[in-house]
């Protein structure tokens, strides 16, 4: 017979969404329900992790910056069709018009969070504000030429700059819609949650939120298993604090909610202390002593929109910088470097019999497992998958070769192709093996903020490597130092730095000579 010890010990094998459709029947069956799982978290559409739900959230960006192309191109082309001769003769008064209408028109769509396309706004509302923004354009172009050229009554260009735009913008906004509208009912947009507390409140969140299939409950985590339990609502009670903090469902989940009395202080405090060490946020939600506060209370958590563009720069909008810096530079790079990657590749081929790439699983942003891709510098043979025996001088494993390009770091490059995957980026801190040693314990067990390097993707170069902090870690002194640069580099990241840590690597890294690698 099924137990409950069984139920949560088979939770920790949780990998996909049919994995954990598994697990739900099996949960069912223990309660004599019907096999077939509820609403709500349970369904292979809505198992997204959180970088690729990211990505969908960061679209507004590519939304905003089409729609500048456009406009502008618009703006061009009936400048140039409409002017005598060439654009290069058009006159103030006839280009001022167009270009005011054009910043009127963008910072009115971005004023307006015209690209949030909020949950529950109707399509048609949002395709006709729009619309109305783009003939507002033309009415402004049409005063400021009345205004330029009081004597001239032809007012032709505006009116064909403001149809043009206003076509141009409806079918663009009506196919963002229809995105947005799709990766809703995929869930990428949808916040995934897991509850700490197999209590009351939490059944009724839960029941709540299965009745608005706006958040997506995976699992409840109760430090009291003796007293808890099977399930809540059909939610699978998965294990206590300490099976959250390993478990393969992390790279899933957005938030974390405590769903505990805020009268038990010390139990409030000691879960938030070993909680917040992850890179997953935490909130604590305080029993709602009504539905219309339990409303309110789920409208914070179900607030997943897609990234705004107004106020100051904010992780979204840097995220998205970063992600067209890495395409940018990535692309121009691997370009740049095929030759080398070429030459390298066939070294290695000539120099030790095997395959050319290593693969190795890591840690990637927010827990996820990711394949990075290195040249091979040791003896296939003797490859170590797990970082369980990490690299020390002349280590008889590395071949010829390899000590070369591990020096050079030329074993790197495989990454590029990472990096244009979205799994990395060209700077971040560096990702380290799963289950990687230092010494006889896990690296990750030796720092409580080892999880906050995960707060961000894992990067070819970072500020720990031109710090000195790189290659491996054979103490609990160079694992605290090592999460001491990278969690400096996160909060301190930007554009600027991070060309820089790009500038300075290569000269940083052939220059240091103590390192082993």
């Amino acid at each position: 017979m099924t137990t409950a010890l069984d139920l949560k010990r088979d939770a920790n094998a949780l990998l996909d969404a049919s994995a954990l459709q598994a697990l739900a029947k099996k949960t069912l069956r223990t309660r004599g329900e019907s096999q077939e799982p509820r609403r709500g978290p349970f369904r292979p559409e809505v198992w997204l992790n959180v970088r690729q739900r990211h990505a969908s959230r960061l679209a507004v960006h590519w939304f905003r910056t089409t729609d500048v192309t456009l406009v502008g191109l618009i703006t061009v082309a009936v400048l140039a069709a409409t002017t005598r001769g060439s654009l290069l003769s058009a006159t103030l008064a006839d280009i001022l018009p167009l270009m005011v209408s054009t910043l009127v028109v963008l910072g009115a769509l971005r004023s307006l969070d015209l690209y949030r396309f909020e949950r529950g706004q109707h399509l048609q509302i949002h395709l006709a504000a729009v619309s109305a923004i783009a003939v507002g354009g033309g009415v402004v172009a049409v005063v400021f030429q009345a205004g330029l050229s009081p004597g001239q009554h032809g007012f032709s260009t505006p009116i064909l700059w403001s149809a043009f735009v206003a076509l141009s913008l409806y079918g663009a906004h009506m196919v963002w819609g229809s995105m947005v509208a799709q990766w809703r009912a995929m869930g990428a947009l949808t916040p995934n949650i897991v509850v700490v507390g197999a209590t009351r409140h939490a059944e009724r969140l839960i029941r709540d939120a299965l009745q608005r299939r706006d958040i997506n409950v995976l699992g409840v985590f109760d430090d009291r298993l003796a007293r808890s339990p099977d399930s809540l609502a059909g939610v699978p009670v998965l294990g206590d604090a300490e099976a959250l903090m390993n478990h393969r469902m992390l790279p899933y989940i957005d938030k974390i909610v405590l769903a505990l009395d805020p009268r038990a202080e010390a139990r409030v405090r000691e879960l938030t202390a070993r909680l917040t060490t992850l890179p997953n946020e935490v909130t604590l939600l305080v029993d709602p002593v009504d539905a219309s506060e339990r409303g309110a209370a789920l409208d914070r958590l179900a607030r997943a929109p897609l990234a705004s563009l107004n106020g100051p720069i904010d992780d979204d909008r840097r995220a998205f910088n970063k992600r067209i810096q890495d395409l940018v530079i990535g692309t121009i790079a691997l370009l740049a470097l095929s030759p080398v990657i070429a030459l390298t590749a066939l070294a290695i081929r000539l120099d030790s019999p095997g395959p050319i790439f290593f693969r190795q699983r890591r840690h990637g942003f927010n827990h996820e497992e990711i394949v990075v891709w290195k040249f091979r510098s040791m003896r296939h043979e003797a490859a170590d998958a797990t970082a369980s025996r990490q690299v020390t001088a002349d280590d008889d494993r590395v071949t010829r070769v390899g000590r070369f390009i591990r020096k050079t770091s030329l074993d790197e490059l495989p990454q590029l192709f990472n990096v244009l995957r979205g799994e990395m980026s060209l700077v971040g801190p560096r990702p380290h093996a799963i289950g990687m040693k230092t010494g006889a314990v896990e690296s990750a067990r030796l720092v409580a903020e080892y999880a906050h390097r995960h707060r961000m993707k894992p990067g070819m170069t970072g500020w720990a490597a031109i710090k000195g902090s790189r290659g491996p870690l054979h103490t609990a002194a160079e694992v605290r130092a090592r999460v001491r640069l990278d969690i400096e580099y996160i909060e301190r990241q930007s554009l600027w730095l991070d060309l820089w840590i790009m500038l300075v690597t290569v000269p940083v890294l052939l220059g240091d000579r103590a390192a082993q690698r």
